[in-house]
């Protein structure tokens, strides 16, 4: 059983059934995502330590940018998401900000961002009238032509983004100093 918390910080109902298991799942994920940046500092944060341009800041922030974006697309559609094919290198450039800490940016300030994007998530998975409601998905070479999803398929495509860049985090933190999320 999971108890959902509205955006202004009351108590909602208490979740049984998938969508308290996707929930639950969701928040598992986002708590090794979390915990890898426990005791950093701003530039430790925002360090490289691997072959990848990756560091744990920037990997917070592109789950929160995701996170953000297909939420906006089960309630909006694929226009939330924009039109990939018409990208400038301007809005590559700054999709590639997504995975960087930038200057004046703050462990602290990206933690709070991705809180705050989490509880609305929640707050949506808590009460969308139905998880089978559907959109077409976006045009992008990654996706496959007239293909749509579910509001569940995007939720459990946000458990398995999160939980594979928490992986990712574990790796850049123990190469950083040699912390593990487990083990």
């Amino acid at each position: 059983m999971t108890e959902s918390t509205t955006l202004d910080g009351t108590a909602a109902q208490t979740l049984t059934g998938e969508r308290a298991d996707l929930l639950d799942e969701l928040a598992n994920a986002r708590h090794f995502l979390r915990f890898t940046t426990r005791d950093l500092t701003d530039e430790e944060a925002g360090r490289r330590t691997t072959a990848s341009a990756l560091c744990l800041g920037g990997l917070i922030k592109h789950v929160t940018s995701v996170e953000r974006n297909w939420v906006a697309f089960i309630l909006e559609g694929p226009s939330a998401m924009g039109d990939f094919d018409r990208m400038t290198e301007e809005d590559w450039a700054r999709r590639t900000d997504e995975f960087r800490m930038l200057p004046g940016e703050t462990l602290a300030g990206v933690l709070e961002e991705y809180a705050e994007v989490a509880r609305r998530t929640d707050e949506l998975v808590a009460t969308l009238p139905s998880l089978d409601a559907d959109h077409p998905l976006p045009t992008a070479p990654w996706f496959e032509a007239g293909g749509r999803w579910s509001a569940r398929r995007v939720l459990l495509h946000i458990v398995a983004e999160t939980a594979q860049h928490a992986g990712h985090a574990d790796i850049i933190r123990e190469s950083l100093d040699g912390a593990k999320s487990m083990g």
